[in-house]
């Protein structure tokens, strides 16, 4: 008899992709759907799409994997999906979508000017977390619509993380793991519950969700449901296939990259940059931010992201390197001819050195973007390489933030996402961090981490490691060149890390000024 196989749906910002993996991590079969557009901006710095137009961009992946591989989609035994993160689904009381969705890269924000009670108020500021509530109340959809558009915030009946709308047009159930609820949500991280009666709980209430609004949390590994008659007639994919619970995209990506504790880093070079690795206990990787749960129960993912990251890419090409590509964010889009021409110049990009804040963080709400060390020698190729390093200067001091917290070194690091498929880039990273950067057989991370959990779902592997150890294979590792590596740890140390610092009031003023 045949090994079973497994279906992945992967979600990105750009695309969709659909994936029939073996129990040995190889690609069998692969659609994918490109997003046109993947969102539109009815304002600058706006970011909506509607839902449904991403699940027809998935019926008609599924519907050509499922007419070219027939003999492969019989033995498939189940269906995990991973997801971007932190954009919410507004349905009513029929189920029917209310508004286009919000998307996380979306930069509006709520004013919030209704207070919260004095004692929140008071407990908040007691702690330190003020600032970190006021910036999550700010960034939270609901808060925005409830300001903004209440005719249709009085119509919301469920507010759902988009992979659990798609759960729902597949499955009919609103259910969820809460690896896939990563974002403004109210939820506990650390239990994987909703805080009880959210909008009167003294966290929660920063979200305005109500508890009837909420999908239910199942277990990473649950099966959610089954493919109902009417999703297998759009799909095309079989009725009854079960549907696992999985988790977000970055948490998949860890795991595909074999990044299944905290000996190593898993960095992914997409939309958003993000670095990441795996604990079995609950460690917030910077005060008051969360520790994610994996896409495989029992364990977590210290996070945190570069909220632009190699978005910055696309940019800077848009706006100077006289190339002519879209408004999205093309996460797969390898500038070859600056990546080789990059390498060209010193490692440091002659003394300019740029913090990648084109989007708030977390502990550092009212950040702004910031290069210094301009120069009459400076060319365009110089702000290039400027942006990889960086993002990689962000990168280490988050992952060296973890090492404080976990009291140990990593041996290295695992790099997916459309940035590592350049190899001069993955050299630089290798080079700032000074650890092997290693990677893995396909740059498919976040489907081959769904494909992972899928299997360990269905009882072919006990556990991460196991899996790992049978699907995850090593294509290629970049050594650090140590010359390299001592002129960037002088520009890391001596000048990035006091950028913020020095800039911290600056950023403050400019923050206010361009709202």
């Amino acid at each position: 008899m045949s090994e079973p196989l497994v279906l992945t749906i992967d979600f990105g910002t750009q695309s969709v992709r659909v994936s029939i993996f073996d129990n040995k991590g190889t690609i069998l079969a692969m659609e994918k759907e490109t997003y046109d557009p993947a969102y539109y901006s009815a304002k600058p710095g706006y970011a909506e799409q509607d839902p449904d137009y991403y699940y027809d961009c998935l019926c008609h992946c599924t519907k050509r994997i499922v007419k070219k591989n027939p003999e492969l989609i019989e033995r498939v035994a189940g269906i995990t999906e991973t997801c971007f993160r932190d954009s919410a689904v507004l349905l009513d009381k029929n189920g029917n979508v209310i508004r286009p969705m919000i998307l996380w890269l979306d930069q509006r924000f709520a004013q919030c000017n209704k207070k919260l009670p004095l004692t929140a108020r008071l407990a908040f500021n007691l702690v330190g977390m003020a600032k970190v509530i006021d910036m999550n109340r700010k960034r939270t959809v609901s808060n925005w619509l409830i300001e903004n558009e209440p005719e249709n915030w009085n119509r919301v009946d469920k507010y759902l993380a988009v992979s659990t709308y798609f759960v729902y047009r597949l499955t009919g159930q609103m259910k969820d793991s809460a690896a896939n609820l990563t974002g403004h949500y109210p939820i506990d991280f650390k239990k994987k519950k909703w805080y009880p009666k959210p909008d009167k709980h003294l966290k929660g209430q920063i979200f305005s969700i109500k508890e009837s609004m909420l999908c239910e949390i199942v277990p990473e590994g649950d099966k959610i449901g089954n493919i109902l008659p009417k999703a297998a007639k759009e799909t095309g994919l079989p009725e009854g296939l079960p549907i696992f619970a999985a988790g977000s995209d970055k948490s998949c990506e860890t795991l595909g990259t074999g990044v299944v504790d905290s000996d190593y880093l898993a960095v992914s070079l997409g939309t958003a940059c993000t670095v990441e690795t795996t604990v079995t206990k609950y460690i917030e990787p910077i005060k008051f931010l969360p520790c994610y749960p994996a896409c495989v129960d029992g364990y977590y993912n210290m996070d945190v992201q570069i909220y632009r990251g190699f978005w910055m890419i696309n940019w800077f090409l848009k706006e100077f390197g006289a190339t002519v590509i879209d408004d999205v964010t093309l996460s797969e889009y390898v500038a070859d001819d600056f990546n080789k021409e990059m390498m060209t110049i010193p490692a440091g990009s002659g003394g300019l050195v740029l913090q990648p804040f084109w989007g708030p963080l977390l502990d550092r709400p009212a950040v702004k973007g910031a290069v210094v060390g301009f120069n009459d020698s400076t060319r365009r190729i110089h702000f290039y390489k400027a942006i990889i390093e960086g993002i990689g200067y962000a990168l280490r001091e988050a992952a060296e933030g973890f090492e404080k917290k976990l009291h140990k070194g990593f041996r290295g690091v695992r790099i997916s996402g459309g940035g590592s498929l350049s190899p001069e880039i993955c050299q630089v990273m290798a080079d700032i961090f000074g650890l092997p950067v290693t990677r893995v057989q396909t740059n498919e991370a976040s489907s081959l981490g769904a494909a992972m959990a899928a299997f360990i779902a269905l009882g072919t592997y006990h556990d991460p490691k196991d899996a790992a150890k049978n699907m995850v294979t090593i294509r290629d590792t970049f050594q650090p060149n140590f010359v390299n590596h001592q002129v960037y740890n002088k520009l890391y140390k001596d000048v990035y890390l006091k950028l913020y610092p020095s800039l911290k009031s600056s950023y403050q003023y400019l923050w206010n000024f361009a709202k």
